[in-house]
C-alpha cells in the first residue's frame, strides 16, 4: 500500500512548471505514487514524463477536456477500481494538487505524520504563500451569492473590503492551526477513504467550485483544518478576475453551486458563519 498517491491535472501545461513539481515529488521520503492526469488534445506529455525514468510516475492520458474535476476523478476512480480488483487498500491518503505549486523537502512528510495522529481531520491545507513570500488567505466561510457572484457588480469597494475580510476569516491568526469551513483547492490532502464516504468531485463544474463543494461535502462528516506548520509556494493569478473567459466559467460554477446548496437559503452557511464570526 502507498503512503500517498497524487494528482496532478494538467491541460497544455508548461513542460518547465511541470518539471519543478514533479522534482519537489522526488525528494519525497514517502511510498508515493504521482498521476498526471493530462486533460489536453494530445498527449504531447507521454514523452516529457518517460524521460524521468521514474516508475512512480504515471501518465494518464483522458483524451478529452471535461473539466478540472472530471480529470481528478478519472485517476480516482482507477485506483477504486485497483481497491475492488486486488481486495486490498491501494493507498492511505491522497493528494489534490495544482501544477504550479512548489514545496520544499519535509513539507508533504510533515501534513502525512500530522494526520496519522488526527484520524478525525477528512482534509488539511499547509499555508499558501505567494512567490513574493505574501500569505495568501486561503481560508473561507461558506460562500453567499455576494462574496462569488455580486461582488464582481458593486462599485463600492469599501463595501466588498469588508465583505472579504469576512469571508476570508482575515480576523483570524494564519499562523496557527484552525478548523474551517473551506480549504483552497490548489493543494487537497486527505484520506483517500474520504472518496468512498463522501463521494467524487461532482463534475457537473467543467472548472471552479468543484473544490469547495467536494470540502463542503468533506466537513459534513470530517473536520476541515488549516495546518500552517507546512508551508507552500503557489505561483498562480486570480484568473477568473483577469480574463472575461474565465469570469464566465466562475460564473457558471458559482450559479450551478448555488442551485445545489441554496441562493440566500442556505442553513448550513448561516450556522457555520455564526459560529465562526463570533
Amino acid at each position: 500500500m502507498y503512503d500517498l498517491t497524487a494528482c496532478i491535472v494538467t491541460y497544455n501545461t508548461d513542460e518547465e512548471v511541470l518539471e519543478k513539481i514533479i522534482n519537489c515529488f522526488q525528494k519525497l521520503k514517502l511510498n508515493f505514487k504521482l498521476f498526471i492526469s493530462d486533460n489536453s488534445e494530445k498527449d504531447s506529455l507521454r514523452e516529457f514524463i518517460k524521460k524521468f525514468n521514474d516508475d512512480r510516475i504515471e501518465y494518464v492520458f483522458n483524451n478529452s477536456n471535461k473539466g478540472f474535476g472530471a480529470g481528478h476523478n478519472a485517476v480516482i476512480e482507477k485506483l477504486l477500481k485497483e481497491k475492488i480488483d486486488k481486495q486490498e487498500n491501494i493507498t492511505k491518503y491522497h493528494l489534490i494538487i495544482n501544477p504550479d505549486i512548489f514545496f520544499e523537502e519535509g513539507t508533504v512528510e510533515k501534513i502525512y505524520d500530522y494526520m496519522e495522529q488526527h484520524p478525525e481531520i477528512g482534509q488539511i491545507g499547509p499555508k499558501i504563500k505567494d512567490p513574493d513570500g505574501k500569505v495568501n488567505y486561503s481560508c473561507r466561510l461558506l460562500p453567499s451569492p455576494f462574496n462569488l457572484i455580486f461582488r464582481r457588480f458593486l462599485p463600492f469597494k469599501k463595501m466588498i473590503a469588508e465583505m472579504d475580510y469576512k469571508y476570508e476569516m482575515r480576523k483570524y491568526d494564519y499562523n496557527h492551526v484552525m478548523e474551517v469551513p473551506i480549504l483552497s483547492g490548489c493543494f487537497i490532502f486527505v484520506p483517500f477513504k474520504v472518496f468512498e464516504e463522501v463521494g467524487k468531485f461532482d463534475e457537473r463544474y467543467f472548472m471552479y467550485m468543484e473544490d469547495y463543494d467536494l470540502c463542503r461535502r468533506i466537513g459534513e462528516k470530517f473536520k476541515v483544518v488549516y495546518y500552517p506548520e507546512a508551508e507552500i509556494v503557489h505561483e498562480h493569478g486570480k484568473a477568473s478576475y483577469k480574463s472575461r473567459k474565465m469570469m464566465i466559467i466562475h460564473s457558471k460554477s458559482a450559479i450551478k453551486y448555488f442551485n445545489k446548496w441554496g441562493w440566500f437559503f442556505d442553513k448550513e452557511r448561516d450556522k457555520k458563519k455564526k459560529n465562526f464570526l463570533k
